[in-house]
């Protein structure tokens, strides 16, 4: 599956179960672990994992696996599809890490391969 394919389809499955403040970060000039970060928030932890175990399920689904995923009790879900991370945050995690900001201010890079 293409990245964009891939990119819409975790969009498209936050949306479902109503993921607030869904934001895509476009890092691959920035970084070789991804080429987008999908951040959203859920209103509680339950929510949370909801919102993950929606797009696991889905993408699934559509024959694709993560290569990883880390469930915490913290409020914070991250699923990696290698190209495409999700991550699924509560919103006092969110404002507390800051990874827009962090990823919007760094530099491009000319030595990712």
């Amino acid at each position: 599956m293409e990245t964009k394919n891939r990119l819409d389809l975790i969009i498209n499955f936050v949306e479902e179960i109503k993921a607030k403040d869904i934001s895509t970060l476009d890092v691959k000039a920035k970084t070789s672990v991804a080429d987008y970060f999908v951040v959203c928030t859920g209103t509680s932890n339950i929510h949370v994992k909801s919102i993950a175990e929606n797009v696991l399920a889905k993408m699934k689904d559509n024959k694709v696996k993560p290569l990883r995923e880390e469930f915490g009790d913290g409020g914070w879900v991250l699923v990696d599809y290698g190209d495409v991370i999700l991550h699924v945050m509560l919103e006092e995690n969110r404002q507390f890490y800051d990874i827009e900001s962090l990823w919007n201010n760094i530099s491009p890079s000319d030595n990712l391969a």
